[in-house]
């Protein structure tokens, strides 16, 4: 089967907003290519290459791009033009122009080019002052006696790479303890959860409202040595869903991290509390700083912001139960 590669160009503002208009009409397997982000990544690693292709630089200036890939099949045409409407809505509502020209473009991508497309761009990272980021596919050269975690995170999740996941690792590395057990809301390829739990907690509790989540999660703790009797890995919409609201309950939780969106942490954060140990840590990230001043406002009522963090236009919270 072909796939259709759909390129809808915007800003890095208005990524956060494209996502989600996107899983509206259920299109969740989203790449993000960003010139901030691909030139920090250069920055930071470059132990890896000599020389960065002219081509490649040319592609990635400018504008944001996020992409996706739909089967080439009978209902094709009617989910491009459900993105059409999505698109025409948003711009509808960018007054200030902030969000570019929010086109989009299509072109056939065969499915080998598909499935590994995207890996020639993940390489070996450092991540705060613990963790060493390595994709399974990769050689890694550990030369600071850093934590290696391991990651194949499939071709719909992040890789570790992006702002949003960066800040939490960087905060979890110096928050979690020895014993300490951990809610991971929206774990996609169970990054930080996983990580947690090489850091030194006892168990992990990761959830996603994509089912994928589930296989792709429980793959990644085995490559990094985590089993099943310490890493539980389920899929729903913890917003939603009372059955699997009363099963996070069944017990509180040390830290609770929630890397996804600005609306999604606001609807979060009453029933955050609840998960919390009297002591315990809510970190949420995935922000846009547009956002910020509305999700703190959100978070006050039922914690005490410890500390704000932020990289490029993204920001991140660290917070106490009050």
């Amino acid at each position: 089967m072909n796939w259709i590669k759909c390129t809808i160009f915007t800003t890095s503002l208005a990524v956060e907003s494209v996502c989600g208009r996107l899983s509206l009409i259920d299109i969740n397997g989203t790449q993000v290519e960003d010139e901030k982000d691909f030139l920090l990544f250069l920055k930071e690693n470059t132990a890896f290459w000599d020389l960065v292709d002219d081509e490649l630089m040319e592609k990635m200036k400018g504008e944001t791009r996020v992409i996706f890939y739909l089967p080439d099949d009978e209902y094709l045409e009617s989910k491009l033009l459900e993105v059409k409407n999505e698109l025409d809505e948003l711009k509808k509502f960018d007054t200030e122009n902030q969000y570019g020209r929010l086109d989009f473009e299509t072109s056939v991508t065969n499915e080998e080019d598909w499935a590994n497309n995207w890996k020639k761009y993940f390489k070996p990272i450092n991540i705060g002052n613990k963790i060493l980021v390595c994709p399974e596919w990769e050689e890694c050269e550990n030369k600071d006696n850093r934590i290696v975690f391991k990651i194949n995170p499939g071709m719909t999740f992040g890789t570790g790479t992006h702002h949003s996941t960066r800040m939490c690792i960087e905060l979890l590395e110096n928050i979690i303890k020895e014993g300490d057990s951990v809610l991971d809301v929206g774990c996609g390829s169970g990054i930080l959860s996983i990580i947690s739990l090489l850091l030194g907690a006892k168990d992990a509790f990761a959830l996603d409202i994509d089912p994928n989540a589930i296989h792709i999660a429980y793959e990644n703790a085995a490559l990094n040595g985590i089993g099943k009797d310490k890493y539980y890995v389920t899929s729903g919409n913890v917003l939603s869903d009372a059955n699997l609201q009363n099963e996070i309950k069944q017990k509180k939780y040390d830290v609770v991290v929630a890397n996804i969106i600005a609306d999604v942490i606001i609807a979060l954060a009453p029933m955050a509390k609840d998960y919390v140990k009297e002591d315990g840590t809510f970190i949420c990230s995935g922000i846009i700083l547009p956002r910020l001043d509305e999700v703190e406002a959100e978070l006050k009522k039922y914690f005490r912001i410890e500390k704000t963090v932020k990289s490029a236009d993204w920001a991140a919270i660290y917070c106490k139960l009050l």
